[in-house]
């Protein structure tokens, strides 16, 4: 990973970013996010990512190979267009490995700009989370 975006590594962190993150679903990955500076986190300003397979999308060599994938994008793609103080996990799908180089950066592009507008309030569509904690409500 470049010096600007570090990693993920402890299960804490990949369940907090489950439990209290936006997510985006694309054909090559599944994007979730989640900002860390209003949580009080410590753990400062960059960007971290983390990057996780299924066991359903093959056996440990195809899973490893689905995981070099993602970083390479993330290596690409989110020094540029990541927000600093959030932290990314990105899970392969079977498309991770299918899928072109290329159109699996856009797919990254993509998440990540809608993950941001989510955040932001844009956007349009059913907005599920904020409707089941209403419901609650």
């Amino acid at each position: 990973m470049s010096p600007t975006v570090s990693r993920l590594k402890r299960r804490a962190d990949f369940l907090k970013v489950a439990r209290k993150g936006r997510k985006w679903a694309a054909p090559g990955l599944v994007l979730q996010a989640f900002d860390r500076t209003g949580d009080g986190d410590a753990a400062g300003p960059g960007v971290r990512a983390g990057f996780t397979v299924t066991r359903k999308v093959g056996n440990a060599v195809v899973r490893n190979r689905a995981r070099r994938r993602l970083r390479a994008a993330a290596e690409q793609v989110l020094p540029d267009c990541g927000t600093a103080g959030y932290d990314y996990v990105l899970i392969g799908r079977q498309g991770t490995l299918e899928r072109a180089f290329p159109a699996l950066i856009g797919d990254l592009r993509t998440a990540l700009e809608r993950v941001a507008a989510r955040n932001n309030g844009g956007g349009s569509g059913r907005r599920g989370r904020d409707r089941r904690e209403n419901a609650e409500s």
